[in-house]
Parts: structure tokens; C-alpha cells; sequence
């Protein structure tokens, strides 16, 4: 059996709300997948200190070494920090599913648009994945049973369609970008220029020779 590829799994997690439902979902993509994706949590990584820069060091690596990334575009303004770890994946190509369960319109993009700021729209090796959560949830209510129940129809139908946009973006080729050489040094720039001394912190783990080799053999660079 192949080894599960890791997908970071960026979104809020400022409330109850958020932290159950990430997490919940999280679990509900690696039943669902049969163990083949395996989402990090932000919310459940141990912090050595609390320092902001520190905290965003850390997120950016995991951004970096991840296999996928799934990035949750609920509400009618994106979560900040969100956006900046969407385009730090897409500036890295790594493949991309947006999750939008909220039904409200908004954005910039017209009714035919998607619901958010177009200028977080159109990268290549991202699939979109929208839904109505309150009409699914409703959906699920009706057919009976307890919360738990609930629950669990909600979520797996969620994380099944998360699972099938992760198969087909992480099958998309790599967007060109010449001689292995070339996908190496894009990683090296990676740890410079975002500067607050995230070069620094990621020095005694992450070696990008082997990192880049390891996403090549799985076909992801």
C-alpha cells in the first residue's frame, strides 16, 4: 500500500465552531480516502512559543512540506491568513482544493463568479469545491436518527467530494519549470523571502534536496 500523502488544511480556527468542524472533517477525509490523505491540523500543532512570527514560521513550513493543501474559503471576507498560505502553496505549485460550504453570495466575481475576491481565483493545479452546507445539513437532519448521525451524513458527503478534487488535482501535471535544478532552487527562494528568520527555523528539519526528491517521486513537482 502507497504512503498517505499529507494535505495541510488551512482555514480559521478562532471558535469552537471552527476547531470541531476542521477537525472533524479531517477525520472524516482520511475514512473517506481509505487512508490515503492525511490532513495537519494548524490547530493541533504543539507551539514552542507564542510568538507571531514563530507561530507563522511553523504553519509556512508545513505549507511547504505538505503533499496537497486544502484551504477553507468560507464567509463573506476569506480569512486572512488563509489567503497567504493559498498563495504561498501556489507559488510552490503545489496542488490545491478551495472549500467553500457557505451559501452566501459574495466576492467580486458576479453571479456566474466564484464567491470570493477573483484575485484568489484562476491558478492552475486547484479544484474548487462548493456546496450549501446549511441545505446538506438540513438534508441530513431530515433523514432522522441522532446528532451523531447527523453528523456523520454531513461530513462524509463533504469529505467525499473533498477526496475526489484531491485525486484529480494531485494527477494534474506540474506547471513546467525546467531542470530539477530549477524546482530545487524555487524551494531554496521559498525559505528567503518571507523573511522573520523563516530560513532560520527551518534549518535543523528540513533539508530541501530530500524534499524535493521525495515530491518527485510521487509525481507532485
Amino acid at each position: 500500500m502507497a504512503a498517505a500523502l499529507t494535505v495541510y488544511f488551512a482555514g480559521p480556527l478562532f471558535s469552537h465552531t471552527d476547531l470541531i468542524g476542521n477537525a472533524l472533517l479531517a477525520s472524516y477525509i482520511a475514512h473517506a480516502s481509505v487512508g490515503r490523505y492525511v490532513c495537519v491540523l494548524p490547530q493541533d500543532l504543539a507551539q514552542t512559543t507564542a510568538q507571531p512570527v514563530d507561530i507563522r514560521n511553523q504553519d509556512l513550513q508545513q505549507v511547504m512540506t505538505c503533499d496537497l493543501a486544502l484551504f477553507n474559503f468560507d464567509g463573506s471576507e476569506l480569512d486572512s491568513g488563509t489567503v497567504v498560505e493559498f498563495m504561498f502553496a501556489k507559488f510552490l505549485d503545489i496542488p490545491a482544493v478551495l472549500l467553500r460550504s457557505d451559501f452566501r453570495a459574495a466576492g467580486d466575481q458576479g453571479q456566474d463568479g466564484e464567491a470570493w475576491n477573483l484575485m484568489c481565483s484562476f491558478y492552475p493545479r486547484t479544484k474548487i469545491v462548493q456546496c450549501n452546507a446549511m441545505a446538506w445539513y438540513q438534508q441530513a437532519r431530515q433523514a432522522g436518527g441522532t446528532l451523531q448521525d447527523i453528523l456523520q451524513r454531513l461530513y462524509e458527503r463533504i469529505a467525499a467530494v473533498v477526496v475526489q478534487s484531491l485525486d484529480a488535482v494531485r494527477h494534474e501535471p506540474p506547471v513546467p519549470k525546467g531542470p530539477p535544478a530549477d524546482v530545487e532552487s524555487l524551494y531554496r527562494w521559498a525559505l528567503r523571502f518571507p523573511g522573520g528568520g523563516f530560513e532560520a527555523s527551518c534549518a535543523a528539519s528540513l533539508c530541501i534536496d530530500r524534499l524535493v526528491a521525495e515530491k518527485r517521486e510521487k509525481g507532485l513537482v
